[in-house]
């Protein structure tokens, strides 16, 4: 089922952006959490994403993941999220939205 329509310049005023993930740690106070340092190219911030069952820290260093920049900022467990990864859900397995292309620059802009 579709989720209520919402209209272009609802769409517009999300920030989506490649993000290079820089380090990625467990949540000290959550199990399903990880703790990611991104880069965005003129700037770095931390994400707390509910990841940890489906991905190690180990297997998200290093990419280039797609995230909702201008989310206003979550206290999760303690801890402060400066946005948001997207990823896919199929059936019990969640899938991070990456880019693999080369070409594409560390912080460019998702339209």
């Amino acid at each position: 089922m579709m989720a209520d329509p919402i209209s272009y310049d609802d769409f517009a005023k999300l920030e989506l952006r490649v993000a290079k993930v820089l380090e990625a740690r467990p949540h000290p106070n959550a199990d399903k959490l990880l703790l990611l340092q991104v880069d965005l190219g003129d700037e770095q911030k931390q994400i707390v994403a509910g990841v940890r069952q489906h991905y190690t820290p180990e297997q998200l260093v290093g990419k280039n993941i797609v995230i909702v920049n201008n989310l206003a900022p979550a206290m999760l467990r303690g801890e402060t999220s400066n946005g948001m990864l997207l990823a896919a859900t199929s059936g019990e397995k969640v899938i991070l939205l990456t880019v693999d292309d080369p070409e594409c620059v560390v912080g460019a802009r998702i339209k």
